[in-house]
């Protein structure tokens, strides 16, 4: 991709951002969907240091060539087995929503030595067709996971659905929102992930801290 345009999309997210968060609290995720290393790694010269996968096979094939100095979280939906290949090489998974997946993360962590960091999934508009857990199940799924002894629960995540409006897109995110001051209030690093190209204004406006951006610096994907 032309590196001047690459910039120029990255800084005129990152002026938003700071519009909307004056005291300096929302962190940029980078979505790198389909992204080769040479853009991904121009944009951590230009300051970037958060980046988010989300297929696993595309992760592996990228990651000798990422920068060295840029922070890696997976974002995609994640298959119990899958999590052997991922667990020693990223930071954050973002996608947690299944007890089985709890199960086999807490595992692979164990047998290299780490405490894995992640994010549990909501499923904030019930869509039967995405995953994530439904809101009424949050706080119960919240207590099973605290009980493992190689994950470190650091927040909640969700992906709202594509809406019409403002309105629509704060209520989801609000939902969400309630739900993460009712689980992590007392937590000042806790981590609310909401938002993506299309919707990361609204998600900053109803409380998230973290926000992932692919298309809106990259451009649209051709698959």
């Amino acid at each position: 991709m032309d590196k001047e345009l690459l910039r120029k999309n990255y800084n005129a997210v990152l002026e938003n951002i700071r519009a909307l968060n004056k005291d300096g609290r929302v962190k940029l995720l980078i979505a790198t969907k389909m992204q080769n290393c040479e853009d991904i790694n121009y944009l951590v010269s230009q300051g970037a240091s958060l980046i988010g996968e989300n297929k696993v096979n595309e992760l592996l094939e990228k990651y000798e060539g990422y920068d060295k100095n840029v922070e890696v979280h997976f974002i995609g939906t994640l298959q119990s087995n899958k999590v052997k290949y991922i667990v020693d090489k990223v930071t954050l998974i973002h996608s947690v929503d299944k007890l089985s997946l709890l199960q086999e993360i807490d595992k692979r962590a164990g047998k290299i030595g780490k405490v894995m960091d992640v994010l549990l999934e909501v499923n904030s508009g019930k869509e039967e067709n995405k995953g994530g857990i439904f809101p009424e199940n949050v706080v119960d799924f919240y207590e099973k996971a605290r009980c493992f002894e190689n994950i470190r629960v650091r927040g909640l995540m969700t992906m709202a659905p594509r809406c019409q409006s403002r309105e629509e897109y704060l209520k989801y995110f609000g939902l969400t929102k309630e739900i993460f001051d009712k689980l992590f209030k007392n937590d000042e690093n806790a981590i609310l992930s909401m938002g993506m190209s299309e919707s990361y204004t609204y998600a900053i406006e109803a409380g998230a801290n973290l926000v992932r951006v692919g298309s809106k610096i990259f451009g649209e994907r051709k698959y």
